[in-house]
């Protein structure tokens, strides 16, 4: 310090007074910050995480370190899931058998969300189906489920999830949407834009209170999912394929920067980008082309 210099003529003593005054007028006390709490961490929920690009997640997030709660319909292939999972990476894995098409189902998955005894820092809502049903069909059934799966048990999870996650200040949810839904190609596109739509408000009324929410917009990926759904793909080109485990790593990547949106690979971030800003018509028509090698 040289504010010292303002006291000459006055004896050395005093001058030595004045400069630690000064100094510990200037001097910034030090604080101790604690490092910052990881956002993926604890225990994680992830829905069809028995295949495709929930096992992907399941896998991840184990290896992670967290532990995991898998959520899906079929015990036998539920229960033989965990026991790989716990033995290769040496987590719990606690299972919920539940078709979350079902207001049964889904409650059963929101009330172990809302268990402030065993909170859930993660949750991937990831279960759905492929629909591959014309919009004007006779028979509206396979919509209804597909609605009932894909948009009532993700409203009513991420509501659980948010309240009990918003209530201790962190948390992130993870919702799997789809490029599909920007496009016009019928009930799942429609269903999927919901999604990513829901996300991005759910992103912005939880922000506030620590909890990250994140919509992830897969392209076409190397699953059982189209051959459930009775979808043809011989017509996709094969760069255009992209791998789960890829899929599910961007997003977690994504995650951690704090993003709302993750598109895998810049060909998707691409074709996404277009898919939102071009002209309909040629989105259109772009989609109809698409519809014709898939049918």
């Amino acid at each position: 310090m040289t504010r010292a210099a303002w006291t000459i003529g006055v004896a050395g003593a005093a001058g030595a007074t004045a400069a630690a005054v000064a100094a510990a007028r200037w001097a910034r006390p030090t604080v101790e910050v604690a490092p910052a709490r990881p956002v993926l961490h604890g225990q994680a929920m992830v829905t069809g995480g028995t295949s495709g690009i929930g096992l992907a997640f399941a896998r991840a997030l184990a290896e992670r370190g967290c532990d995991l709660v898998l959520v899906a319909r079929h015990g036998e292939r539920l229960k033989k899931t965990a026991g790989q999972l716990s033995w290769r990476y040496g987590i719990t894995v606690e299972t919920l058998e539940a078709d979350l098409a079902t207001r049964e189902g889904a409650a059963a998955a929101a009330e172990r969300l809302a268990d402030p005894d065993r909170p859930i820092e993660v949750l991937v809502n990831n279960a759905g189906k492929g629909v591959h049903v014309p919009l004007a069909a006779e028979d509206t059934s396979e919509h209804e489920a597909s609605i009932d799966l894909m948009i009532r048990s993700v409203l009513i999870l991420g509501a659980a999830a948010g309240g009990a996650m918003r209530a201790r200040g962190h948390g992130a949810i993870i919702n799997v949407a789809s490029v599909a839904g920007l496009i016009p190609m019928g009930a799942y596109s429609a269903i999927k834009s919901w999604v990513d739509t829901y996300s991005e408000s759910l992103a912005m009324e939880l922000g506030g209170d620590g909890v990250q929410v994140l919509s992830v917009r897969p392209g076409w990926v190397r699953t059982e999912f189209h051959e459930r759904a009775g979808i043809r793909t011989t017509s996709i080109p094969d760069f255009l394929w992209l791998d789960a485990e890829r899929v599910v790593e961007d997003a977690l990547a994504d995650l951690d920067r704090g993003k709302i949106h993750s598109t895998s690979t810049l060909r998707f971030k691409v074709l996404a980008a277009a898919a939102a800003h071009a002209p309909r018509p040629l989105v259109r028509w772009a989609t109809a082309k698409i519809k014709g090698g898939r049918s």
